[in-house]
């Protein structure tokens, strides 16, 4: 559904309405196109402590190293570091700060390091612009080529304010074409996040429940993939998946999920049970078949879908909070488990915000409205921009991150 209030205050007089009016005025996001693939503008990169040597004008993206800020009063260094270039950013950049991870054993280091994420999360919320900031915190040994690919692009729009943590990867040999198979697959988020992992080289095989089998067949028609019409709650869903992928999967992406919402003293046992076995326990038992059943190859990644319902809680989605909640602990469970953790596999979750689909296009007008511009880019992030997460997670070069939960909302002011 088109966002009427950004188009208007893109124009003149809708900019000199806003800021007479003190309305919100959003910067129209420039996403990734094969015509405009990568930011414009130079990349300027800083190391807290040490002086820049030579000024960079209006850098598209700034990138400042304080992995060895150990003490508290080290952090006077980011501080002199960013002050300077903060309002040279240019529209749409990127602001990326690499840290270490906090250490238990060195109480001073740990409070330098826990101290750049509300710097990052508060630095979100106010440098504008349509640009974002992120922090990264590389373990020893971390490779953070692939995510930084990702964040220093137009791929990672409405991605800012995330805390991510990059460990070593176990390398892994990876040949040929790689196989995705997408859930959900035959309109919305998923259909992009199909498009966008074909768009990068997969084969993807596309599921959905029977009665999308038509719409299902037209995508995977579209993106070269093969349609799956299968209900993934049925007790054999993950026998079925497994003989569908002979050769074996590269990459599980799991996206189908439904709402049914009620306050809980409203809320019918069904309207429950529906949206915790779809959105969590199928989540739970087609992954456990993929990987007990060797379909799930080594260096595989597995991909789930929470939200920030689940982070934040929402009046009249127990259930679906609940589930996505679920869906956040078995990802960092599993990260974990020697099934994924000895094998190179890599398990993450994106929990998208307020997201232009035909679902919120029926949400009462109000609350729409709210939903697009309680964030720190005022305003609603599309399908594409999950997919892209995605994407980046099911990236071979991305094998050092797992277990973490990326929130693509445009950095919501709700929830942590």
């Amino acid at each position: 559904m088109a966002d009427r209030y950004l188009r208007f205050t893109g124009t003149a007089p809708g900019r000199l309405l806003a800021r007479r009016l003190g309305l919100p005025q959003p910067t129209a996001l420039r996403r990734w196109s094969p015509e405009h693939p990568d930011l414009t503008g130079p990349v300027l990169r800083l190391t807290a402590g040490i002086p820049r040597e030579a000024d960079e004008p209006a850098p598209a993206a700034v990138v400042l190293d304080a992995t060895g800020v150990r003490q508290p009063a080290g952090l006077r260094d980011v501080y002199a570091a960013l002050h300077p270039v903060v309002r040279s950013l240019a529209p749409c950049g990127r602001l990326i700060v690499l840290g270490a991870v906090p250490d238990p054993a060195d109480p001073h280091q740990a409070a330098a390091q826990q101290a750049l994420e509300g710097f990052v999360r508060s630095l979100g919320k106010e440098i504008g612009r349509g640009s974002t900031v992120q922090l990264l915190r590389l373990a020893p040994g971390a490779d953070p080529d692939a995510t930084l690919r990702f964040l220093l692009s137009p791929k990672s729009a409405y991605v800012s304010g995330q805390v991510i943590e990059i460990g070593p990867a176990v390398p892994v040999a990876s040949e040929g074409t790689r196989t995705a198979l997408v859930t959900g697959a035959a309109r919305g988020i998923g259909e992009s996040v199909a498009a966008t992992l074909a768009r990068d080289g997969h084969h993807v095989v596309c599921l959905d429940v029977p009665q999308a089998e038509e719409a299902l067949a037209v995508v995977a028609r579209r993106l070269g993939g093969t349609p799956l019409a299968l209900d993934i709650t049925a007790p054999d869903a993950g026998e079925r998946m497994a003989a569908a992928l002979p050769d074996g999967l590269d990459v599980l992406v799991h996206n189908a999920g439904i709402t049914r919402d009620r306050k809980l003293a409203n809320m019918a046992a069904d309207r429950w049970d529906s949206v915790l076995d779809v959105n969590l326990g199928s989540v739970i038992r087609t992954t456990d078949h993929l990987l007990t059943s060797g379909t799930l190859r080594d260096g595989g990644r597995i991909v789930a879908t929470a939200s920030i319902s689940g982070i934040a809680g929402n009046a009249g989605q127990t259930n679906y909070a609940a589930s996505k909640a679920g869906v956040i602990g078995f990802v960092r469970a599993l990260a974990a488990d020697p099934r994924t953790a000895e094998h190179g596999i890599t398990v993450n979750a994106v929990a998208p915000g307020f997201i232009e689909t035909k679902m919120t296009a029926a949400v009462p007008l109000f609350i729409r409205e709210a939903g697009r511009r309680m964030n720190s880019l005022g305003q609603g992030g599309l399908p594409v921009d999950v997919a892209e997460t995605v994407a980046w997670f099911a990236d071979p070069g991305s094998g050092g991150v797992t277990g973490q939960v990326v929130r693509v909302c445009g950095q919501s002011l709700l929830g942590a």
